[in-house]
């Protein structure tokens, strides 16, 4: 087999076939260099589709080559927003994304990994999740070996000698600070919490509300974690004597400070692909499965709207949607959604009319057991309508109240 070509700056397009589907590494391990070189190469690259998953706030590169260069993504960010019609944007679950990947099947990856180990192997680092299913039936492969990406537990990665050609630099990786959880935040948390018991498993996503809550379990045992992403949080909890023993964190990417991606070489971690992150069956299989996931409103059915915000689209359903589904499966399993009561300063409740949602349903009222916000808990499971509605009104902010009661009573008048 003949060795890897290393790539100089301008070169791209000598090793990187016009057209077809290109796979990019994106959240943390999204590469400037590769990035800057698909640029370069403009026109070279004829109608070539770049997809990722692209989070808002964190990926900025709109991977934008010649005129004819086109993207593909499950996520909208202000910057793929601006290519108008050369956006495809497919709002759709992590399932699905897999579905389409293996329908599609992609031509090329440019990715971000580590530098081989002493094994020749090269880590996918802080973003194992689809790059690490694909890359065996992706016939190009072209990587940017960053120094410090660091080397994550559980897979293996991909051989140095299988890479079709390589750039090499470094850059610090995409992340978040770690932020102290504010008042809000640990007051939903602390709804949370009595509902966690010793020995669940706990699949959350990022933000304050997820820190809040693992930083709440410190004193529970043999706790473990299966989930698409972590932050800080996760770190802080694999620390604290929580967990069972051994590699109790089965995880997909990791998105925070540096802080976070120093001590991914935690040995309860196991970075794992996209089909073991988020398969329904090994899901279904996991007693007292936890999901804890955010929303931007829901309604008085306890539908959950995750998707479209005031400026705009912003997502599909995600990966939630997937764990709903699984946690379904699981035997004592649980899900909750959490977020605060309001938007705008306090003006706009986030407790809603199901006739005054922005956009489509991301969570039907069965892909939901609870709601959580500051003010409490609504178990909305094995209730009806009148039920469901009570207990919603009870967690929204008192200011709202006597508006959505009204509300519900028109809706239950034509019910």
């Amino acid at each position: 087999m003949s060795q890897p070509r290393r790539l100089q700056a301008g070169e791209l397009a000598q090793v990187l076939p016009p057209g077809g589907l290109t796979l990019v590494s994106s959240c943390s391990a999204e590469s400037d260099l590769l990035a800057a070189e698909v640029a370069a190469a403009g026109g070279a690259l004829d109608d070539m589709a770049f997809s990722g998953i692209f989070v808002p706030g964190l990926n900025r590169k709109d991977w934008r080559a010649g005129e004819r260069s086109r993207v593909l993504s499950f996520f909208m960010t202000p910057q793929l927003r601006e290519l108008g019609h050369r956006l495809e944007f497919l709002p759709i679950c992590y399932q699905d994304v897999v579905a389409l990947y293996r329908a599609r099947r992609p031509t090329a990856a440019l990715f971000m990994c580590s530098p081989p180990d002493a094994n020749g192997n090269c880590s996918f680092g802080t973003e194992v999740s689809f790059i690490a299913d694909f890359w065996r039936d992706v016939p190009v492969r072209i990587a940017h070996i960053n120094p410090a990406m660091p080397r994550t537990p559980g897979d293996v990665g991909i051989p140095f000698s299988e890479l079709t050609a390589y750039y090499e630099g470094e850059q610090a990786l995409r992340g978040t600070p770690d932020s102290p959880p504010d008042a809000v935040s640990q007051q939903i948390a602390a709804h949370i919490l009595p509902y966690i018991e010793d020995g669940a498993t706990l699949q959350t996503g990022l933000g304050k509300i997820p820190d809040a809550v693992l930083d709440g379990l410190a004193d529970r045992r043999n706790l473990r974690m299966h989930t698409g992403l972590i932050g800080d949080g996760a770190l802080r909890l694999v620390q604290s004597g929580a967990m069972a023993d051994g590699p109790s964190a089965l995880v997909g990417v990791a998105i925070g400070s540096e802080a976070l991606y120093a001590g991914l070489d935690n040995p309860h971690f196991q970075f794992r692909p996209i089909s073991q992150t988020h398969d329904l069956k090994l899901l279904g299989t996991i007693d007292r499965l936890v999901t804890i996931n955010s929303a931007l409103e829901a309604d008085l059915f306890g539908q959950v709207y995750a998707e479209i915000t005031p400026k705009g689209a912003m997502s599909g359903p995600g990966g939630a949607s997937d764990y709903a589904r699984g946690g379904r499966l699981s035997p004592h399993g649980l899900r909750i959604i959490a977020f605060p009561s309001t938007a705008a300063k306090g003006t706009v409740s986030r407790i809603i009319s199901p006739f005054a949602a922005g956009g489509p349903v991301s969570l039907s009222r069965w892909d939901v057991d609870l709601i959580v916000t500051e003010h409490g808990v609504a178990d909305i499971r094995g209730k009806g309508y009148d039920a469901r509605a009570e207990a919603l009104i009870a967690i929204a902010d008192p200011a709202h109240r006597d508006n959505l009661n009204n509300t519900w009573r028109e809706i239950a008048a034509r019910l």
